[in-house]
């Protein structure tokens, strides 16, 4: 998989014989195999009777999966996939973030109202403050009620949460600002505005991003 993401077996090309592939990674053809199956149904390659093991292009890619999605982050030095990831969550939370401003209920704002406060008290201890905003951030898609969405970031977060290309850097100041988003997100959503708290949680997951990004290329995928 990383030599395909790599280049080094560019899509439209065959994969090595089998032979080739057992004596590089000294393994068995029964393993060679199996490989060659997962890289099938995970978008990869393309197995035809007849014309062998083809690679295909990026846009056939599984990008939900968790091994492609890491792979393709590690060799991409302009951060256009992580560009993307947080353009998918910010689409998917500013939608689940409209549906929670008008559908929340008393316990779940005042839940909001205190993860953002309990967030002001650890700015100095950024582990238990990403605790926290990702709780923050769960508590609104699951009241929006968007099973589906949620799953998807859910999913997208959990595949990069550890990454260090994904975090950047951690540190008082940023949790400060970053914390200042989740108020306005709660605010709006307390005030039953739905407009509003999407477009807060669109700059919020935005803002938080370009201050994380360290990358050779420019955001501008993230353009609006």
């Amino acid at each position: 998989m990383q030599r395909i993401v790599r280049g080094m077996h560019p899509s439209g090309s065959p994969l090595p014989p089998e032979p080739v592939l057992c004596e590089t990674f000294s393994v068995s053809r029964t393993v060679v195999r199996e490989a060659v199956k997962v890289l099938q149904e995970k978008g990869l390659v393309q197995v035809r009777q007849g014309a062998g093991t083809t690679v295909t292009p990026p846009s056939m890619w599984d990008m939900l999966d968790e091994l492609v999605l890491a792979a393709t982050i590690a060799e991409d030095d302009s951060l256009a996939i992580l560009d993307d990831l947080v353009v998918t969550r910010r689409l998917l939370e500013s939608d689940m973030a409209h549906v929670a401003a008008r559908q929340a209920d008393a316990e779940t704002v005042e839940r909001l109202r205190a993860l953002v406060d309990r967030m002001d008290e650890l700015v100095d201890d950024q582990v238990a403050y990403h605790e926290h905003d990702r709780a923050f951030h769960d508590t609104v898609m699951q009241a929006s009620g968007n099973r589906i969405a949620r799953g998807v970031v859910r999913s997208l977060e959990s595949q990069v949460a550890n990454t260090a290309r994904y975090m950047g850097r951690t540190q008082r100041s940023l949790c400060v600002a970053s914390n200042r988003g989740h108020r306005r997100i709660y605010e709006r959503i307390a005030a039953r505005d739905p407009a509003g708290a999407a477009d807060a949680m669109f700059t919020h997951i935005t803002e938080a991003w370009l201050v994380r990004r360290k990358g050779s290329g420019k955001p501008t995928r993230l353009q609006r």
